[in-house]
């Protein structure tokens, strides 16, 4: 049966707030799913939009060093945005039309969404092979997958087969196979660097970066569970659920309507806006003075800063060493290659505690603090 005839009205009636003149296919465009529908995906495409473009004014005006990062999470927002644009195509009745629009753009978009939180993920886990601009580019590479297999599926079935944009619902949910794998790999990298911040234990000085690690990764577990919980839904009820209660296919393109919109909600909140005020608070944080240590060194030594990181003693490699100190010492060790050292050390007024502080500028740019207490 033609899905044309299939997506229409079971009783054919026109909804009272349309016009007499409006065409048959827009009448779901009138009817109240269709109007609650359109709201909330309207509000989510402008609430992208705005977003977007309040983040490519703050990276041109912050002068933004994470380019890569920034350029991932643009391509993350567009496809978003896209999200809450499609219901469209579903509100309105199937046509030849719309019905590329429904085969292709949808699994691509999602291909997308799922394949930055699976980059991002591996970004956040430390992988080289996604630092920088090869973020965004993984996250091209892992849609351009789909890209070729709904091109390919459009061409052998619709074209080749000469089918005026017959298929079932069955079919169209195999269609969106590989963007389930994409969901389910970025769900267990997401599950893993959960464990990894909330078990490992950090010697550095980096609470702060520390919580917001344990922040992004609970973000990303919680986004993607949510999105795995409404892909369960509309697939089981697009392949078993409207047919078993009698209500396909008058069902089928609002659970799909309803479905894109919900899931583009999840990804905004969850890591939409979240990801561009991690990102807004890192930089702001890298931007940071340098540490002043003067007056917290010993009586009779006054030791600065070197004005240039790069500049100072280079040492093949440093290591904190506590031979010789007198009493019990609580240290920990540290290994830095081509590094410039500045200690310094704070004597309480009574007591035998002797607070060590050392501050290490390596070639990166980077800065170390290691605090050591030893008892005289």
């Amino acid at each position: 049966m033609d899905l044309l005839v299939r997506v229409q009205r079971s009783n054919g009636s026109r909804p009272a707030s349309c016009g007499s003149g409006l065409d048959q296919a827009y009448w779901p465009l009138c009817d109240t799913w269709g109007i609650v529908v359109q709201a909330v995906a309207a509000l989510g495409f402008v609430s992208c939009l705005v977003l977007m473009l309040a983040l490519l004014l703050w990276s041109a005006c912050a002068s933004c060093r994470r380019s890569g990062a920034l350029a991932a999470l643009l391509l993350f927002l567009l496809a978003t945005a896209g999200m809450f644009a499609l219901p469209y195509s579903f509100i309105i009745s199937l046509s030849p039309q719309t019905c590329p629009v429904r085969v292709f753009v949808f699994s691509v978009l999602f291909s997308v969404a799922f394949g930055a939180l699976l980059v991002r993920s591996l970004a956040l886990l430390g992988a080289a092979l996604v630092r920088g601009w090869r973020e965004v580019c993984m996250t091209a590479v892992l849609a351009l997958v789909q890209v070729i297999i709904a091109a390919e599926w459009l061409l052998v079935v619709l074209v080749q087969d000469k089918r005026s944009c017959q298929f079932s619902q069955p079919e169209f949910a195999m269609l969106q196979i590989y963007v389930m794998v994409l969901l389910a790999a970025a769900l267990i990298l997401a599950l893993h660097l959960l464990r990894r911040t909330c078990v490992t234990y950090s010697y550095s000085y980096s609470g702060q970066t520390d919580r917001q690690d344990k922040l992004q990764a609970g973000l990303l577990v919680l986004t993607l569970l949510l999105s795995v919980c409404v892909w369960i839904v509309w697939i089981t009820l697009l392949t078993y659920g409207n047919r078993a209660m009698g209500r396909s296919p008058i069902w089928d393109d609002p659970v799909i309507s309803v479905a894109l919109t919900a899931n583009g909600w999840v990804l905004l909140l969850g890591h939409g806006f979240t990801q561009v005020h991690f990102m807004c608070k890192s930089e702001a944080r890298m931007k940071d003075p340098p540490l002043d240590f003067t007056g917290w060194t010993r009586p009779g030594t006054q030791p600065a800063a070197p004005e240039d990181p790069k500049t100072g003693t280079d040492n093949s490699g440093f290591q904190m060493d506590t031979d010789g100190r007198r009493g019990r010492e609580k240290h920990t060790h540290i290994y830095l290659k081509q590094a410039t050292i500045v200690s310094a050390q704070i004597r309480p007024t009574s007591g035998p505690r002797v607070i060590h502080m050392d501050q290490m500028w390596a070639r990166s740019g980077l800065k170390y603090v290691a605090v050591r207490e030893t008892y005289n």
